[in-house]
């Protein structure tokens, strides 16, 4: 695909501990963090050695991948012919239990990343990190960061306090809409509840399966709660879901959903159209089949060709060498995926909107 526009929607800066956010937080948050001797945000449940984690040809001498914007480049962008890429950076501020301390980690990892990586390299974008124990807390941090925009997106963990579809978590869609941005659900994992639907599991393996579960249970409340009825222009980008769960959850949803509209009137679509409408889903991880025929079903059953995002998911392992779109897919499809389709998932990919304004 030489030449043409590509868009990688999901990759990962690497943030090096909370010496590289220190000099992005108001002085009391500094204290604070030496106070309770904050090394790192890094959840601990999160094994960031598992190889799956990073790549081993693309780690540095930490151990770690994605640590600078020039090994991003050279590892990530350059070899793909990436024209875009959005940077959604995974650094536990969600997962503080004070809100406060969530707000200003989330504060100080936007401001980072804006500085040490977007101003760096014109190919970059960036996803709104936002403290999701506290909705006031996190429509205030859209606000004030939404005037750069180079950030494309608002950043939601899958797993949190509530279902999303909640009441209480529509001003985040609102203030979302109000500004152009689109809400990316990401793995991952507030940790206030167990990771599976029926308690702990003891192994990352459990609960790194289990993600597309979590993934159904939130698209289900979006839909059944009526996110989408009441905000029909915004866009849901589900991140390291998987895809090959889609179509049997779509059949089942709007199977019941025949039967039980009764309960929630304001869903007054099919449930299938309204998230082959809305919704989105990143490339990798890929869980689908490699072969000709067996994609060819595969989007059949989803029944749209608009709805998958490419990714490389960079750092993380996912695939050998430059192999970043499965085989099967043909250069009609896969040109789709790589700038067709995120084109139109965020507004703000239009080169007239890449514009930086100071956040403060």
């Amino acid at each position: 695909m030489a030449g043409q526009l590509v868009i990688d929607s999901d990759i990962h800066p690497t943030v090096g501990g909370m010496k590289a956010i220190m000099p992005y937080l108001n002085d009391h948050w500094r204290e604070m963090v030496v106070r309770r001797g904050i090394d790192d945000m890094v959840t601990i449940s999160y094994p960031t050695t598992n190889p799956l984690s990073f790549r081993g040809d693309w780690k540095d001498e930490t151990g770690k991948a994605g640590t600078s914007v020039a090994a991003m480049a050279r590892q990530a962008l350059d070899p793909f012919g990436t024209s875009i890429a959005i940077c959604n950076c995974l650094y536990g501020a969600q997962a503080a239990y004070s809100e406060d301390l969530g707000a200003a980690i989330a504060r100080g990892v936007n401001d980072w990343i804006a500085k040490e990586w977007l101003d760096r390299d014109p190919r970059l974008r960036a996803s709104i990190v936002v403290p999701q124990q506290n909705v006031e807390m996190a429509v205030d941090e859209i606000e004030r960061v939404a005037k750069d925009k180079r950030f494309v997106q608002v950043l939601l963990l899958v797993s949190g306090d509530t279902a999303l579809g909640r009441r209480h978590n529509w001003p985040i869609y609102q203030a979302a809409l109000r500004h152009g941005l689109t809400i990316g659900i990401h793995a991952g994992s507030m940790y206030r509840h167990a990771t599976t639907s029926v308690g702990w599991a003891s192994s990352f393996t459990e609960e790194y399966v289990n993600h597309a579960t979590a993934f159904q249970s939130q698209l289900m409340s979006l839909v059944t709660e009526g996110v989408f009825a009441k905000y029909p222009e915004l866009t849901v980008v589900l991140m390291e879901s998987g895809v090959s769960w889609l179509p049997a959850f779509m059949w089942r949803l709007t199977k019941f959903w025949k039967g039980l509209r009764s309960e929630i009137p304001w869903v007054s679509d099919p449930p299938t159209s309204i998230i082959r409408d809305r919704v989105k889903l990143t490339l990798q991880p890929f869980d689908g089949p490699t072969d000709d025929g067996g994609i060819a079903r595969l989007m059949d059953h989803i029944g749209s060709d608009e709805m998958l995002l490419f990714s490389t998911d960079y750092p993380h392992w996912q695939f050998e060498g430059e192999a970043a779109m499965p085989a099967g897919f043909d250069a009609t499809l896969a040109k789709k995926i790589m700038a067709d389709n995120p084109l139109r998932t965020y507004p703000r990919l239009q080169p007239q909107t890449a514009t930086r304004e100071t956040a403060s």
